[in-house]
């Protein structure tokens, strides 16, 4: 094992509570982006096999791009502040598509929960 395998990588293990929260809800946010855009894909005002499409490659997108730069796993992992000014495009745009086909207030609550807490962490523990 190389040295950069023995380091513990960002997580629960040595946080504190304030840091464990902003992590459990920043991996809930993660959670809710793609939920968010299975049912913005959903709610989406196109024929059914367009809101399938949007409903499966939307999240499915998100998910590839969260796991190639921006996972704190990831080979690629972007550097700050490009990683964060990609979350936050991320979080922008499943919360535009949610207002644009459903109910505005939950997108504004996403938005700012998950947008919110990408930026607080960073603030609070850099490198998460």
């Amino acid at each position: 094992m190389t040295t950069e395998e023995n380091q513990p990588g960002p997580g629960l293990a040595g946080a504190g509570p304030a840091q464990s929260l902003l992590l459990t809800v920043r991996f809930l946010s993660e959670l809710a982006l793609v939920a968010v855009l299975v049912w913005a894909g959903v709610a989406a005002n196109l024929p059914l096999a367009g809101r399938i499409v949007i409903a499966v490659v939307a999240p499915v997108l998100a998910m590839v791009i969260w796991g190639l730069w921006m996972a704190p796993r990831a080979r690629r992992r972007l550097r700050d502040p490009s990683r964060l000014i990609a979350e936050l495009v991320l979080f922008a745009v499943a919360a535009a598509a949610l207002a644009a086909g459903g109910p505005v207030l939950a997108a504004v609550v996403f938005a700012v929960i998950a947008m919110g807490v990408a930026v607080l962490l960073r603030l609070v523990a850099p490198g998460s």
